[in-house]
């Protein structure tokens, strides 16, 4: 077992682990560390802990010391240097008439590096950019290109439900979402029900989709004949979380109607009805097809 610290570096950023070696940090201090990119400035928001070694990304780097005023002052200082190298940045890429957008700016605490987020369509050749901002910055300069998703996280805004995003509120990192979730949670499936700000299927379809594959384990599909309180039935549709289907019921006088069951009160014959199954699958087919590029 090893003890580390978690750091991030931004809100809702990543959490790094570091070694603490001899030095007392605690939860919410700020620190300087060691990272691959140089020395950086983080807030430790995970406290002093034992983890295995599987857990650990090598090497393991160090916590230099907790952050002294000085080094508040020095991490504003590079916070209001970034906005402005962002400006700085902008007029260049107009100037090389490149097709590229500029998200954001970091400095390294170090001052060592400045990295430069960007979107783009397509691959971007930003050599002579480099070359610019390097002789303007007299340090080393990275532009790094970076997804729709990052781009929401780093800007930030208001989402469908009136709430800030996820993403720049609490995610340290984006799990996968994909459209069989919209699917199995009985969501519409138009695509401006379902995407985020940044036009992909948003982060919080994957809250729940553990307990609707629970509960979708023991429900029956559409097409399944039943029988029912009122009779044998083929299942016409199904709610997931009230955990009831509705079944179409052949009466005593030749007629069909409709029953609402829970799914506890009806027992499936292994008998099936494909033709409900295949008007389902096109329908949700055609849908899907308009939805693929949102993933």
């Amino acid at each position: 077992m090893i003890k580390v610290v978690g750091v991030r570096f931004k809100t809702a950023g990543k959490v790094y682990y570091f070694d603490p070696t001899d030095i007392d940090v605690k939860l919410n201090d700020f620190v300087i560390v060691e990272t691959a990119r140089g020395i950086e400035f983080g807030h430790v928001v995970i406290g002093p802990k034992m983890v295995s070694q599987d857990e650990i990304v090598a090497p393991l780097k160090t916590v230099i010391r907790i952050a002294e005023d000085e080094d508040f002052v020095i991490h504003r200082q590079n916070k209001a240097k970034a906005k402005e190298a962002m400006a700085i940045c902008e007029a260049k890429v107009l100037e090389h008439s490149l097709e590229m957008k500029i998200v954001d700016v970091e400095y390294t605490f170090d001052n060592n590096k400045v990295i430069f987020y960007f979107t783009a369509d397509g691959r971007i050749d930003f050599r002579e950019l480099v070359k610019d901002l390097a002789a303007i910055f007299r340090t080393r300069i990275e532009l790094r290109q970076i997804g729709v998703r990052d781009e929401a996280k780093m800007i930030g805004g208001i989402g469908p439900c009136g709430k800030e995003c996820c993403c720049t509120q609490f995610l340290g990192e984006f799990e996968p979402v994909s459209i069989k979730m919209a699917k199995e949670q009985s969501l519409s499936l138009n695509p401006t029900k379902i995407s985020g700000l940044c036009g992909r299927l948003m982060c919080c379809l994957k809250y729940e989709q553990d307990n609707y594959e629970e509960i979708l384990a023991r429900m029956p599909q559409v097409g399944a004949i039943v029988k029912t309180p009122q009779g044998r039935g083929t299942i016409v549709e199904t709610y997931t979380l009230l955990e009831t289907v509705k079944v179409k019921v052949r009466l005593k006088d030749g007629t069909d109607d409709l029953f609402q069951f829970k799914i506890r009160d009806i027992k499936i014959t292994g008998d099936f009805d494909s033709s409900y199954q295949k008007s389902v699958a096109n329908n949700e087919e055609n849908s899907l097809n308009e939805l693929k590029d949102l993933e």
